[in-house]
């Protein structure tokens, strides 16, 4: 009887798990881990399309392996026995020009060496200023054990780990910022001697040599928060002559407070919402790119179109 009992278990077992890999049902993400959602796919000769997550079911019938093909994603082939419900299935996009903009494009192909790069580039180099430095030290938090892992520094500690970057990252920013300094003090006096143009005035270069013999240190060190600033206040420190010493102390704090910000709230944020909510910032990082920047520009946008316009002087008032 015994014996009877476990063959009609086993026999209900091995036809359930038989209709149960009639599909499989699993998530596809691109490189960037984020859920390609409504996109159709041709998998083995067959249009599927995934829901706003990525996810979708596909029917295996006797087929080993499944190849999934996009014209906007490399085809890839995946064995049957290695997936299963809701396994995750990374699809990598091809390249498209606003890549650029993804911070996480940076970290998977460049690593700890091209994000260094593109730290001294932004303040360093004229044509830095596009690349998105804040977003780029914030998801560098998130994923600070890969970067470290990416050079063999990784220590097994978070802190250290962060340190590490955080270190790497101050001294590249320091120099991208002397670099544009000592361009600024090379090109500065001749450009007391150039005739008034469309996009020069000489009254805004008298006008910004007054504000940095007033505000010098503060501009440095807040030019570090604003996209776009940062690329060229050392720069124009640098054109109207900027104490040395002064710019040197106000750039090492500046970059210090910039990087060590964004690197420490980016990865105790995930580490945060996680442990809190479930909710992996990984997988949120166009939405937290979008609200840098509308932090970090906002206040600058705000002041430029609402700002109160000073009132013309009257000269014969003055008299």
């Amino acid at each position: 009887m015994m014996r009877f009992i476990f063959f009609v278990f086993f026999l209900c077992f091995s036809v359930c798990n038989l209709f149960a890999n009639d599909t499989v049902t699993v998530k596809l993400i691109n490189q960037y881990k984020k859920g390609i959602g409504n996109t159709k796919f041709l998998i083995n000769n067959t249009d599927y399309n995934t829901d706003k997550d990525g996810i979708v079911t596909i029917s295996l019938g006797t087929d080993d392996s499944l190849l999934i093909t996009n014209e906007g994603y490399k085809a890839k082939t995946v064995a049957v026995k290695e997936i299963n419900d809701l396994h995750q299935v990374v699809l990598n996009k091809k390249f498209t020009w606003t890549d650029l903009l993804t911070p996480m494009f940076y970290i998977i192909y460049g690593g700890l060496w091209l994000l260094l790069l593109i730290i001294f580039a932004e303040t360093g180099l004229f044509i830095g200023f596009f690349f998105p430095g804040d977003s780029l030290l914030f998801v560098a938090g998130i994923l600070s054990t890969p970067l470290v892992d990416s050079v063999s520094l990784n220590t097994g500690s978070d802190f250290l780990n962060l340190m590490i970057i955080a270190a790497l990252c101050t001294t590249a920013g320091i120099l991208g910022n002397t670099v544009g300094y000592i361009t600024g003090r090379k090109v500065g006096p001749a450009m007391y001697n150039w005739k008034d143009r469309l996009l020069f005035k000489q009254k805004y270069l008298h006008q910004a040599k007054d504000f940095y013999d007033k505000h010098g240190g503060g501009a440095i060190v807040f030019a570090r928060f604003l996209p776009f600033i940062r690329t060229f206040a050392p720069i124009v420190a640098g054109i109207v002559g900027m104490n040395k010493k002064k710019f040197g102390f106000y750039n090492i704090i500046g970059c210090i407070a910039w990087v060590v910000s964004m690197l420490f709230i980016g990865h105790y944020l995930n580490a945060f919402t996680k442990n809190q909510f479930g909710i992996d910032l990984e997988k949120h990082l166009e939405m937290i790119v979008i609200a840098i920047v509308l932090v970090t520009t906002g206040p600058v946008l705000i002041k430029l179109f609402f700002g109160k316009k000073k009132k013309p002087v009257n000269e014969s008032a003055k008299i």
